[in-house]
């Protein structure tokens, strides 16, 4: 059960004050539907999504939620079925996904930004009979779709359909949704939940967070993660809003400002996506109403809340977690300005409501005080498992040892506890890695790898960056004498991977480094002098005082000692966190707007001068005052040195 009086390192208490109602234990046992109109019925008139400067409210999106369910129930009938929802993240995919748990039916959520293959096989592995789309992604939709699965636009519903409630008697151990991660045998998993277990995390979250019906919540992640499902479900249950931000089409520059408009009072994110955020902000910013920022996905550090307590006001607290998709959120830990660490590690908390968290060795018994182990949550509302994978499920979900009815999830995550029984996360065990809140099996990308008929054997590791991030390398051995240039893989694996998911770093070796079990030896690979491929045949030096002043903002964001004037960013181990930080320094240095859609056609420095350059002749400025990047640090030669590598999340 989370104290929220716990002394913290500081040895001060943090407490939350604002009002809300509290989320009771029998409030789980309904369905989701059914406390969704419970809110509608005590908020009808308040807003529950505000997306791109609209609003819609909570009478509004029931009526357009009921709309959908009886559509499906016109077209598929009463029953439980997969549902599979290619839709934006904004208010039509809430709406969509409401639609489907009142109709009893189970949301598989699709991406349009993640590779064809990767959607192909999440569309055919869930066995979906129907995709709900909409305008905008209805073409797409029509090429998934083959003869035999249906597809409804919720853009062009028949107006006829009524807007009441169904009143469906759907049960709290229903099935609510599946939703797919990396696997480790080389394609996605999909994880499923009822009712009753996502309800029992908003009641953890409501509760441990005050959540109330004056709260504005941040939703910047993909609706289809399960986190991200969450955090939109929790406002919604407790009659607050919804703030969808469109973070792959907007980035981070118009962030800060768009959250003091918007009054938003809890950020959820995860922490690279803060990390990058907080080094766009320029110290001026207000963020009056903002009482949370509740972070977590992958491990938080020093700096982090060092970055949290610069830029935040005294009346923001900083939330560290734990969770995964398997058991929703099972700690917490709350920070304040003067919170200080004196072991340099910054803990995940104290166990949620209903859940226990042990610390296992390699034999399933637990470890003793102070020592590190496997965190095991243990707990009556576990996932029930994976979708179409019973022989996956009984090898990671354990039985109660002692015949009760709860089970005990290994994580894959180190830990140790402090003498309070604090939990510290240590990193991860085995072959998973944490990029930008996803965690990954690199058993996943390693499988792609092997598909490129270049490519004889590979192992992907993943290695702390001179950031702090954790990021993906792949280390190489060729087919013959094949020439793999790093750019060239990078386009191979667009098609086939999402881009957290494709390595930064590409080495070849001769043959993989095998330790005494004939296994490979990703150790020695983390301890290798790394020599990384080319990134492009042709490298052109900067002509122009302009470029030259591009490429050292760009050497110095992207961490590479040479870039060329017509090398592709993102072939370069950009992504859209960091470029972010290179539009806010560039929009800083000429007081210019930078349109990223001209960019993303041509993403080069060459492409970046001439949209400055143009900006630059509009306003009537001058590029007299340009002047030289300077580093803040020196670039090491060698990998024992903490040498660089072209590294992207």
């Amino acid at each position: 059960m989370v104290n929220l009086s716990e002394p913290l390192n500081g040895g001060g208490c943090l407490r939350l004050t604002n009002p809300f109602l509290t989320f009771k234990k029998t409030d789980i046992e309904q369905s989701i539907a059914d406390r969704f109109e419970h809110q509608v019925n005590l908020y009808s008139e308040r807003i529950a999504i505000r997306y791109k400067g609209k609003s819609i409210s909570y009478g509004s999106l029931n009526s357009l939620a009921n709309r959908i369910a009886r559509t499906l129930l016109q077209a598929r009938g009463e029953g439980q079925e997969p549902v599979a929802l290619l839709l934006e993240n904004g208010d039509s995919i809430i709406a969509a996904i409401l639609g489907v748990l009142k109709s009893g039916k189970i949301y598989v959520p699709l991406d349009s930004s993640l590779p064809r293959t990767r959607t192909e096989f999440i569309l055919r592995d869930s066995q979906a009979k129907l995709v709900l789309t909409n305008n905008k992604n209805r073409s797409l939709a029509r090429e998934l779709a083959d003869a035999k699965i249906q597809l409804i636009n919720v853009d062009e519903l028949d107006s006829s359909v009524l807007m009441e409630n169904l009143d469906l008697a759907i049960s709290p151990g229903a099935l609510a949704y599946v939703i797919y991660t990396s696997g480790s045998t080389g394609q996605p998993k999909g994880v499923v939940e009822t009712h009753r277990n996502l309800l029992h995390n908003v009641m953890t979250n409501t509760n441990v967070l005050h959540i109330c019906a004056e709260d504005r919540v941040s939703l910047l992640r993909s609706i289809g993660a399960a986190g991200a499902a969450r955090d939109a479900l929790t406002p919604l249950l407790n009659g607050a809003m919804v703030c969808p931000f469109p973070i792959k089409e907007n980035g981070l520059v118009t962030l800060a400002q768009w959250l003091a408009d918007e009054g938003i009072t809890i950020f959820s994110s995860v922490i690279t996506v803060f990390r990058h955020f907080v080094v766009t902000l320029s110290g001026k910013e207000q963020f009056d109403k903002l009482r949370l920022i509740y972070a977590g996905g992958e491990q938080v550090t020093t700096k982090d809340v060092e970055l949290y307590q610069k830029h935040f006001s005294d009346d923001c607290l900083f939330v560290n977690r734990l969770g995964v998709s398997e058991t929703g959120t099972v700690t917490y830990y709350f920070i304040g300005k003067e919170t200080r660490f004196a072991d340099g590690s910054v803990p995940v908390g104290y166990p949620a409501e209903d859940t226990d968290i042990l610390l296992l060795d390699e034999k399933g018994e637990e470890v003793g005080p102070d020592c590190v182990g496997e965190i095991a949550v243990q707990s009556r509302y576990l996932s029930p498992g994976y979708w179409r994978n019973p022989e996956l499920t009984r090898s990671v979900f354990l039985p109660d040892p002692e015949g009760g009815d709860e089970r005990i999830y290994r994580t894959g995550d180190l830990g140790r506890k402090l003498p309070d029984g604090c939990l510290v996360h240590l990193g991860w065990k085995d072959f998973q890695v944490n990029i930008r809140g996803h965690r990954i099996d690199v058993a996943e990308v390693e499988t792609a790898l092997l598909n490129h008929p270049g490519v004889k054997e590979v192992a992907v590791v993943g290695r702390e960056h001179w950031s702090g991030e954790i990021r993906l390398a792949a280390v190489l051995v060729p087919v013959g004498n094949a020439v793999l240039p790093a750019v060239e893989l990078r386009k191979f694996l667009k098609n086939r991977l999402p881009d957290y998911m494709i390595p930064s770093a590409f080495m070849l070796l001769d043959a993989l480094p095998l330790g005494p079990n004939g296994k490979v030896d990703r150790c020695a690979l983390l301890s290798l002098d790394w020599l990384p491929l080319q990134q492009s045949s042709k490298h052109v030096a900067a002509r122009t005082e302009l470029e030259e002043f591009i490429v050292g903002i760009w050497e110095e964001t992207l961490g590479l000692d040479v870039v060329g004037v017509h090398d592709g960013f993102f072939d370069l181990g950009g992504h859209s966190l960091l470029l972010a930080q290179i539009v806010s320094k560039l929009q800083s240095a000429f007081n210019v707007d930078v349109p990223l859609g001209d960019f993303i056609e041509q993403p080069t420095v060459a492409t970046l001068a001439e949209i400055i350059q143009t900006a630059l002749r509009v306003n009537q400025d001058s590029i007299a005052s340009i002047t030289s990047v300077s580093r803040p640090r020196k670039l090491p030669l060698s990998f024992a040195q903490e040498r660089l590598w072209f590294w992207i999340s």
